[in-house]
Formats: C-alpha cells, structure tokens, sequence
C-alpha cells in the first residue's frame, strides 16, 4: 500500500485554510493558533502582503539556479545583514540546512588554519536538526539513537554553564561554538542575561567562532530581530529559517568577519536555496516585520507571561513560567503531553517540549483578545488537572 512515509504521529485533524491566527480543519471547526507552524508563520496565515508577493512571481520567475544572479536574493541578503550588523549570506531550503551551513563553515575554518580534526562544542538539550551532521551536534540522544555512527567532531557542555567550558580537557582541536540563545525544542529555557557575553569572550580568547542557531528565535520571535540582539555582542555566524518567509521554504546562514570569506566556490552550494519565490515571500514577511510587528510581539508576549503568572500563582504543578517576546513557556511538575488533543479540543493549538513544557509559539502579530484567550484555555486546562 502507497502512501506517506509514516514519520510522523499525526494528530487527527487536516486544516484547510487559515486566516491570521485562526486555522479551519476540513469540517470546518475553527482553531485559535498558539503554534504558528512550530513558529513559522510569525504574520499569522494567508498574509495579505506575503500572498500578494507570492502570487506576483509565482507569474513572473520561480527558478534559474544559483549560477546566475539572482536579484531579489541580493535585496533580502542586503536586508539581512543591515539589520544583524553580519556581512553576507548563504540562503538555502530549511534550518537543518543554515546549520549544515555553519558546521561546514566551522570545518573549513579550521582547515584553513591547518586544525587537525576541528571539534565544535554545542549544548546538552539543544536541537540543530536531523540531518546527519546536525543531529551530531544536537544534544537529545533520543532522538539520535537508531543512527549510530554519529559524526564525529563534536562535544557537549550543559547549556548555560560557561565554567564547564573552561573546564573540558585541554584541546587545540576546538573551532567553534553553536548554541541556541534560547533552546526551543529542549523546553524554552532562557539563560543567564550575561551567558553569550561570556560566550563571545572565550571564542575572542581562543580564537573560536561563535555561530547562533537562531533558526526558531530569529525573525522576531523573542521581540528582536534576532535574539542576541538583546545583548552588546555580535556573533561570527547566525542561522535562522522558520519564520523568515512565513511559510515558504528558506534558511539563511550569516556570517561576518573571517567566517564571510570561509565559504568560497566550490566548497558550498545548493540548487533551490534562496530562489526568486522564496526570497519575494522573505522580503515581504521582512519589511512587515520590521515595520512594528516585532514590537508588537515583545509586549504581547510578555502581557502573557504576565498573566500567566498571575493566574497560576500558587499552582503546585507548575514549576515556571517563562518567555521571551513570544516563546512562552509553562513548565509543570510532571509530564503533561495529554494536554495537547485536551487543548485542541477546546480549539486551541499549542505544543508540549521536553515532555513536561506547554510551549505557547503564536504569530507575533497576535491580537490582545486572542492572547487573552490563550492564556485563559491553558489557564483552564493546567486548574483542571489539580
């Protein structure tokens, strides 16, 4: 029997159509969306301005490759690194793929500086996805069991501990960092204030690179452009994909610095990477983004941790509440999956991370009605377990 590889434990429901931060299944039951595409639709879905951009060159250019120019990639490339402070980018399909980026990025560095073996530390509980090399670098081994050999060349620390970097044996092996500012996939966890400033000096130390998996906090998800832009530092490369073209396929990896010049001819490519239709949805999701979306995400998203708080104040399952523009987090006592269908029930999408985190990722152009609800149907369903 044919049909879709069975990858995936799909809810059951099929959505149909969207419409800002509504979703309508195929019998026509409305749902309030806390999850915006696993944070991908950060304009909410069926955006006027990004369908309009779509439907324009979906008439005039889809594809030509990347051995030749390519326009509108130069004009959101141009946007990007403004805006970040980075010097250039590569653009390709996905954020598994801006990390693949980053990691051969981080390899030829080393090479180039005659480093036996380059090893790139990364995080206890991280997620870079699940390609070959990206799932090496990710910290979850539940989810890298079952593809042993892994790729070889890096090394975990716990996530927001900087002492246990100074304290890995001594190697002249090591060439970079990758870190998520916030983890996403392993529980929104929000670290110390001063944790990438004392990221960047080590890498300034030892002559590192300090590569960001911005793939979910980037494009406005934590109430600026990017979320280490919430600190005085500059990283030497980002990646970022998901909300960056509400929809449509694209990641991007930037880099600055000895990391812009790393990547030359011939070591790096892609055949649809940042072609016309992607980068016309990007530039059109950027300048609505930036035009006071983004603002607009750090005060709703922090109204709702707010409120949060305040409701489940003295709630002995819970254990925080916490976020960061809008990724929002509950995290209970104990595991709290069933939440999901009970959630969807009620007409509500939301997502549970690390078995024990309702993980709230809505458009960031949420209304303060719509959010209030959010907050009252979690609210409800966390009360009710009591």
């Amino acid at each position: 029997m044919s049909g879709i590889m069975q990858t995936y434990n799909r809810y059951p429901v099929s959505f149909v159509r969207g419409n800002g931060s509504y979703l309508e299944d195929d019998n026509g039951k409305k749902y309030l969306d806390a999850l915006a595409g696993i944070a991908v639709c950060g304009l909410g879905h069926a955006n006027p301005a990004v369908a309009k951009a779509i439907e324009a060159q979906a008439s005039t250019l889809l594809h030509t490759s990347n051995l030749y120019g390519i326009p509108l990639q130069e004009a959101l490339a141009e946007r990007l690194c403004e805006i970040s402070g980075m010097d250039s980018v590569f653009f390709c399909n996905s954020g598994a793929e801006s990390n693949e980026a980053a990691l051969k990025l981080a390899r030829r560095y080393g090479n180039d500086r005659g480093i036996e073996n380059p090893t790139v530390i990364t995080m206890e509980g991280s997620f870079h996805g699940r390609t070959l090399g990206t799932l090496a670098a990710t910290g979850n081994e539940k989810i890298q069991s079952g593809f042993e050999p892994l790729l070889e060349g890096f090394v975990q620390v716990p996530y927001d501990d900087v002492d246990a970097i100074s304290e890995l044996p001594s190697s002249n092996s090591v060439v970079a960092i990758l870190v998520e500012p916030v983890l996403g996939e392993g529980g929104v966890r929000i670290p110390n204030d001063d944790y990438l400033v004392r990221l960047r000096e080590i890498c300034d130390k030892s002559e590192w690179l300090l590569m960001l998996d911005e793939v979910q906090t980037g494009n406005g998800r934590t109430g600026k452009y990017f979320a280490f832009q919430h600190t005085s530092i500059h990283p030497d490369v980002v990646t970022t994909a998901k909300g960056l073209a509400n929809g449509v396929p694209i990641g991007a990896c930037l880099a600055r610095g000895i990391a812009a010049d790393t990547l030359v001819p011939g070591t790096h490519a892609t055949t649809f990477g940042g072609n016309p239709l992607a980068c016309a949805a990007g530039i059109a999701t950027f300048d609505q983004l930036t035009s006071g979306v983004i603002d607009q995400a750090a005060s709703t998203g922090s109204r709702m941790v707010s409120r949060l708080k305040d409701a489940l104040k003295g709630c002995n399952q819970v254990k925080d509440v916490r976020g960061k523009g809008m990724m929002v987090a509950v995290e209970l006592n104990e595991p709290c999956t069933e939440l999901v269908l009970s959630a969807m029930e009620r007409g509500l999408l939301l997502n549970v991370a690390a078995d024990s985190v309702i993980r709230l990722l809505p458009p960031l152009n949420l209304s303060l009605e719509d959010a209030d609800m959010v907050v009252q149907i979690v609210t409800d369903l966390i009360l009710e377990r009591a």
